[in-house]
């Protein structure tokens, strides 16, 4: 009678931990698209990406696909030493049962946290600080997720907006080239972005628009 009652208390053990992990899982899952936003360089690769497309006024092109499909193999390419360090270090001896759940959460976390501060800006990463009341750490380890993914989800929109605003002022001087032009003309009726588009996209081209783009990118990384 014993031996039966450990042997299913043993079962029960054994199946509620599998449920664990798998609402564990499941959670993960769910969260994936707000850590692919807020914990890797996507945020800042496809407002970039989007500034382009509306700097060049092209609407539609390329398509939202595109440029989201871009944008997510690039924070693939980028952040791949960063995941193969989160892979090798809590995923592999997790599921070979050689760490806890714990212990994985924590060893993931350490380069997560250390990709985020090298591209989070002081001043942000202390307003979240002062907000909670927080003593000074004394390593980047030392500092919670809940604080520096939001320092670093602004300082990426700062960055983005900075390197967008770079790359409007080309095309801004050609409108106001081609609109000074065409009010010297007197074609006033004739809106300015249906010429200025194609010596945009021109230029564009010339200079290999979508190379320095992405090198760019690559670089502030």
């Amino acid at each position: 009678m014993t031996e039966f009652v450990e042997l299913f208390s043993s079962s029960d053990a054994t199946n509620i931990s599998t449920s664990v992990k798998l609402l564990l899982l499941l959670t993960v899952l769910s969260l994936a698209p707000s850590i692919l936003i807020l914990m890797t360089s996507f945020t800042r690769i496809v407002i970039v990406l989007s500034f382009v497309r509306t700097s060049l006024a092209t609407q539609t092109m390329p398509p939202n696909q595109v440029l989201i499909g871009l944008a997510l193999f690039l924070s693939f390419f980028i952040m791949a030493p960063t995941l193969q360090e989160v892979n090798e270090e809590a995923l592999t001896p997790l599921f070979n049962e050689e760490i806890t759940l714990e212990e994985a959460y924590e060893n993931a976390s350490v380069p997560m946290k250390d990709f985020m501060a090298a591209h989070t800006r002081q001043k942000d990463l202390g307003l979240f600080m002062d907000y909670a009341e927080m003593e000074q750490p004394e390593t980047i380890q030392d500092i919670p997720l809940t604080t520096l993914v939001p320092a670093f989800a602004i300082s990426e929109l700062k960055t983005a907006f900075q390197m967008g605003f770079m790359i409007f002022i080309p095309f801004l001087v050609i409108d106001m080239a081609v609109a000074s032009v065409l009010m010297s003309m007197g074609m006033m009726m004739l809106p300015p972005v249906m010429i200025s588009l194609p010596f945009k996209i021109l230029l564009f081209v010339l200079v290999d628009g979508w190379y320095l783009i992405t090198y760019s990118l690559l670089e502030g990384f």
